[in-house]
């Protein structure tokens, strides 16, 4: 029987101070059963990344104590960066591993939303898997009108109601919960400062515009390069190398090049295998080709007499 486990990626809208993302990410581990994979910030996008996995109330109980502590710590009236936001913890996904049901995480997404609505005080909208109504599945949907938009329309417009929690927006802002499948984060920089053509890259390849399905991608100006920024919501739809390939293509057009790409957060083994595969165009390639597979399989098995 397959560990029962959920990874958990919240985004924060902050990523200058360090010791406030620093404060965020022991709030998590301060929650018995998980354990904190990686994180990562940015000072353009003013955003950092955590991910962390455990047992399904491990991981609900430390997503919480996440969203009060970055509540306290965080003021989007202050808030600035070039990446789309609602408020000081931005979105929550909830992702099944192992032997986790999509319908646990979207029970899990729920529960902690009408927490979080209730304790805290801050609006909660649900997305994806665990979304209420179909208009709010997609997190750009949500996230319309950013922190400042919600503030001015959340108290008297109907359709911005939040699915948990009150119809005001604090100095917190609203939080962005749900269910979903695996991602990939994956951002490419060009030899260029010209956000224009990252934008125009971005609607080429994007699948609200009629380019890849299943990736969302924004153009974006970081560290004074213009960037592409993306998410990969089905890999096995769409793979990273043709998603690759288009973008160069497309930059060489526009009078300009990659210069490099950037990982956000953790990325899974098959991912990876998939485009060095279709990069070195092998033909029948087989995870068990693998050196360190094959090695992994053979201690599972018990194959070696280790002293």
């Amino acid at each position: 029987m397959k560990q029962k486990l959920v990874e958990c990626v919240p985004n924060f809208s902050e990523g200058r101070r360090p010791e406030v993302i620093e404060a965020i990410v022991g709030a998590i581990q301060s929650a018995s059963g998980v354990v904190v994979l990686n994180y990562s910030s940015d000072v353009d996008h003013n955003r950092s990344v955590v991910t962390f996995v455990g047992a399904l109330d491990a991981v609900g109980e430390a997503a919480y104590r996440a969203i009060q502590a970055a509540s306290n710590l965080i003021n989007m009236e202050q808030h600035q960066g070039t990446h789309p936001r609602l408020g000081a913890t931005d979105v929550v996904p909830f992702v099944p591993l192992g032997g986790t049901t999509m319908e646990e995480c979207i029970k899990l997404a729920h529960d902690i939303g009408k927490r979080v609505g209730k304790e805290l005080g801050i609006p909660v909208y649900l997305y994806e898997e665990a979304a209420k109504r179909p208009d709010r599945k997609l997190l750009e949907q949500v996230r319309r009108g950013q922190y400042e938009g919600l503030k001015a329309t959340i108290e008297n417009d109907p359709e911005r109601a939040p699915d948990y929690g009150p119809a005001k927006v604090g100095i917190a802002g609203a939080t962005i919960i749900g269910a979903r499948n695996l991602l990939v984060a994956f951002n490419v920089y060009l030899t260029s400062d010209d956000v224009k053509i990252a934008q125009q890259i971005a609607r080429v390849i994007r699948a609200s515009s009629g380019g890849f399905p299943h990736v969302k991608a924004l153009g974006m100006l970081v560290n004074g390069q213009a960037q592409v920024s993306m998410n990969f919501t089905n890999t096995t739809v769409s793979p990273l190398f043709p998603v690759m390939e288009a973008i160069r293509r497309e930059a060489e057009r526009l009078g300009t090049a990659i210069h490099h790409s950037e990982l956000i957060g953790l990325i899974s083994n098959p991912v990876l295998m998939d485009v060095a595969a279709s990069y070195l165009q092998l033909e029948g390639f087989d995870k068990a080709q693998i050196l360190e597979y094959k090695l992994s399989q053979a201690i599972d098995q018990n194959k070696f007499i280790l002293e």
